[in-house]
Formats: structure tokens, C-alpha cells, sequence
């Protein structure tokens, strides 16, 4: 039996682009010597096991909706999908699994994470692979199935720390390349030297003022 807990989750501070590192203990309880394993992790965000302030819930009301709709609506989804290789071990070994992360405000897990800014994200871990065991008569092969699954609840502010070492004050809008040639020919003829300007302006001709 091969059991996994994870034991934090902090940012990788030296990676190229937003990582986390997701610390895993693994336990083999019967004893065996394992030569290698081949690991894999589908990482869930589980939001109806948490309260949200008003704040947080206009944020999330394109996500799932407005409060009325949130026992329908509010169900786990996917966070995303990491792996690793564990060297050798016997008995128990701590694994760091490498996960990357993005601020695209398309996806179901930026819009999530953007806008909960306090407490925890009650997170589901589902781990599988391979598992190589060294026995008396040679190798065996034990597949690690999907139900060898790990809880865990991830300070909120984990991710904006994130997202704030490496996008300092700023985030990201993915939009339409007609779209973006528009914005790109209004920039050129109002002269203005950055996007922010830009949209700026055009938040102010339309009444709104950002802050």
C-alpha cells in the first residue's frame, strides 16, 4: 500500500515563468523497497467547501453565478495536471511536484483565484503512475490508482504571491487579434505610450473611472 499526504504547497521561487511546488510525503506502509516511481497528479479546486465574502462573490458571479444559483453551480473543476519521478526509497520520501500557473482570466481557475483573496482554496489531489518495487525474485510494476487522493487547503494568498512576483501590480486579458489590431490603430492615431493609457481613455469616454 502506497499512501500520499501532501504537506505544502509554496512558490517556486526560482522558476522562468509562475510555479508552485506542491510538497508530497509518500508512505510505502507495507515495508517494500522502491526502486523508482513514475508520478502523476490531477490537482481539483473544490469551491463549495468554503464561504465567500460580497466581495469575492461579484467576483465569481461569472463563474457560477449569482448566490441562488451556488448549490448547482458550485461544483470541483479542474485546477490542472502535474508529474514527477521519485528517486528510490524505503518506507517514506517527500516528493516536490513542479506546478505551473497562469493568469489567464479565461480560464475557469485564473477567474477562481483572482478573485478570492483571503482564507483558503480547498484543493482535491488524485494521484496515479507507476511504482517500480524492488523484490527477492527482481522488479515489479504496481500501478498507483486514481483513488490514492490527498486533501488539502492552500492559504488563498499562495497564488497572489505568485502572480505578484512575477506580474508586479498587473495581470492579463486575453483578446481577439481583430480586436487587438483596433486597440493597436486607436494607440497609434491618439498617440498614447502604453496600453494602460489607453484603455484608460477609453474606460473614461465610456464614464468609468478606474481606480
Amino acid at each position: 500500500m502506497i499512501e500520499f499526504t501532501v504537506s505544502g504547497i509554496e512558490v517556486e521561487a526560482y522558476a522562468v515563468t509562475p510555479s508552485l511546488a506542491i510538497k508530497v510525503e509518500i508512505v510505502a506502509s507495507s515495508g517494500e523497497v522502491v526502486h523508482s516511481m513514475a508520478l502523476r497528479c490531477q490537482v481539483r479546486i473544490d469551491p463549495q467547501r468554503r464561504g465567500y465574502d460580497d466581495a469575492e462573490a461579484a467576483g465569481l458571479v461569472d463563474l457560477f453565478g449569482h448566490r441562488v444559483r451556488w448549490r448547482d453551480t458550485q461544483q470541483p473543476f479542474l485546477w490542472g495536471h502535474t508529474s514527477t519521478v521519485a528517486p528510490g526509497f524505503t518506507g517514506s520520501t517527500q516528493v516536490s511536484l513542479p506546478f505551473p500557473l497562469t493568469y489567464d482570466l479565461e480560464v475557469a481557475a485564473g477567474k477562481y483565484l483572482h478573485a478570492v483573496r483571503s482564507g483558503h482554496i480547498p484543493l482535491s489531489l488524485m494521484f496515479s503512475g507507476t511504482a517500480f518495487l524492488k523484490g527477492d525474485s527482481g522488479f515489479q510494476v504496481q500501478q498507483i490508482p486514481w483513488h490514492a487522493d490527498s486533501g488539502y487547503l492552500m492559504p488563498a494568498q499562495v497564488w497572489h504571491r505568485a502572480m505578484d512576483q512575477f506580474f508586479p501590480g498587473a495581470g492579463w486579458i486575453r483578446l481577439d487579434r481583430d480586436t487587438i489590431d483596433v486597440l493597436t490603430q486607436v494607440r497609434s492615431e491618439f498617440g498614447m505610450i502604453s496600453w494602460e493609457e489607453t484603455f484608460r481613455t477609453l474606460l473614461a469616454k465610456a464614464g468609468v473611472r478606474s481606480t
